[in-house]
């Protein structure tokens, strides 16, 4: 059987991109979500390390912050944690003396967590320290836009 010619294909020519082109990607909620993410963690990350924290340290300390007594199984659905994970992450912070495990009051097979002394301290420090990182990282925001990019974004990730 005779072999059939392949159609040649015209090399296509070599071209040089000036400028990229990411006005698709601008379109994507995800692109711009990432973007924004990573500029803000990137400071976020620099400003924590003073304090040996991880952005998900971070969330997990202010969560037993603001909600004494917490127990594992509500962090790990807030903050959509595998508990495995979590577990060897509180074990870290109760090594390092910022956290403390309780008997929880009406559930005998829990335990809450409890920021210590040396936690609470170290906390107000890194809030603080969070809160002027965000602000500065969101700098060409006016305190309007701030609040309704959070509104916003709480409606993609919130269940209604």
């Amino acid at each position: 059987m005779p072999e059939r010619a392949k159609p040649s294909r015209a090399p296509q020519p070599l071209s040089a991109v000036e400028q990229v082109d990411t006005s698709f990607l601008e379109t994507l909620i995800g692109y711009n979500a990432r973007r924004a993410a990573l500029a803000i963690i990137d400071v976020f990350l620099q400003r924590m390390a003073v304090y040996g924290l991880r952005p998900v340290d971070f969330s997990v300390l202010s969560l037993i912050t603001h909600n004494p007594g917490i127990t594992s199984r509500q962090i790990c659905a807030v903050l959509a944690i595998q508990p495995p994970n979590l577990v060897s992450m509180v074990q870290t912070l109760v090594q390092r003396g910022l956290v403390e495990r309780r008997a929880h009051p009406s559930d005998g097979r829990a335990q809450g967590l409890y920021l210590t002394p040396e936690g609470e301290a170290l906390m107000q420090e890194a809030e603080r320290t969070a809160s002027r990182s965000e602000t500065e990282s969101a700098q060409r925001l006016t305190p309007a836009e701030r609040r309704t990019l959070i509104r916003l974004l709480k409606k993609v990730y919130l269940p209604q």
